[in-house]
């Protein structure tokens, strides 16, 4: 929820208060003035944030932040971050923004920002044909891998606790040690899943059950007004002309969940 203080600097902002210049001094137009935005994205996530055959870095967040800073009207500066270093890198003030398959999450939105969900993913639980994996009980005495400090990391270290936790710094490290059986079962993204069953199909991995449904959002600091509006703002005409749906289809193979369109 946005503060007191930020409350009022945004009703100066709109309203052309006298002081408006004072007011609305805030990182939209440090951006504006520097020419450049700094999006931080996590590489190495599948479909979202990853490097193509010619080592160039596609995905729908990149596409997205891309076209965020067009725009915008200014040049896209690219900080390629791990998935834990995402919060961390905001805060530090190394990115403008995050654009990074980031879930919001009351614990996020106590340290930062997030504008409306632009788009969403759903965690869930995948192990080979063979295992018997229904609900979290059944991870007892497995080794499960996943993602360091994402949302599945949480859930599944409080809801999987006889499981035995193996965390991997980015998304490439995780479908690495499951094709070379590092793990029994991941919990992940079916995206992820889909990676794993592309570079080893022998294995039969399959999607247990699914976990959860997230939306995601872009990160900023908080106490910015400004240009959260202009991100909200921006999203919001995005979803209405089809550009973010279309982005996400391009890369993910199906529409943007009813509840990110019509929030």
């Amino acid at each position: 929820m946005m503060s007191f203080n930020a409350t009022l600097r945004l009703a100066a902002c709109l309203s052309g208060a006298l002081f408006v210049n004072a007011a609305c001094a805030d990182q939209l137009d440090d951006i504006k003035k520097a020419g450049k935005i700094r999006i931080a994205v996590a590489m190495g996530t599948p479909l979202f944030s990853y490097l193509d055959e010619k080592l160039q870095p596609i995905g729908s967040d990149v596409e997205t932040a891309a076209l965020l800073a067009k725009d915008l009207g200014v040049q896209f500066e690219m900080v390629s971050v791990t998935n834990a270093a995402r919060i961390p890198t905001l805060q530090a003030n190394k990115a403008d923004i995050v654009v990074a398959d980031l879930s919001i999450t009351p614990e996020r939105e106590k340290v930062i920002d997030f504008s409306r969900p632009y788009a969403a993913l759903t965690i869930i639980v995948a192990a080979p044909k063979g295992t018997v994996v229904k609900d979290y009980a059944d991870l007892n005495g497995k080794k499960v891998g996943l993602t360091r400090a994402t949302v599945n990391d949480t859930m599944t270290t409080q809801l999987a606790k006889g499981a035995e936790i193996q965390r991997y710094e980015d998304d490439a490290t995780l479908i690495t040690s499951v094709v070379t059986g590092q793990v029994d079962a991941f919990s992940s993204t079916p995206s992820n899943l889909g990676e794993v069953m592309k570079r080893a199909p022998q294995k039969n991995w399959e999607r247990k059950f699914d976990q959860k449904d997230f939306l995601l959002g872009i990160a900023l600091n908080k106490e910015q007004p400004r240009l959260k509006a202009w991100i909200n703002t921006w999203v919001e005409a995005k979803l209405k002309d089809g550009t973010l749906g279309a982005i996400y289809k391009k890369y993910h193979g199906r529409d943007l969940p009813a509840n990110v369109v019509q929030l």
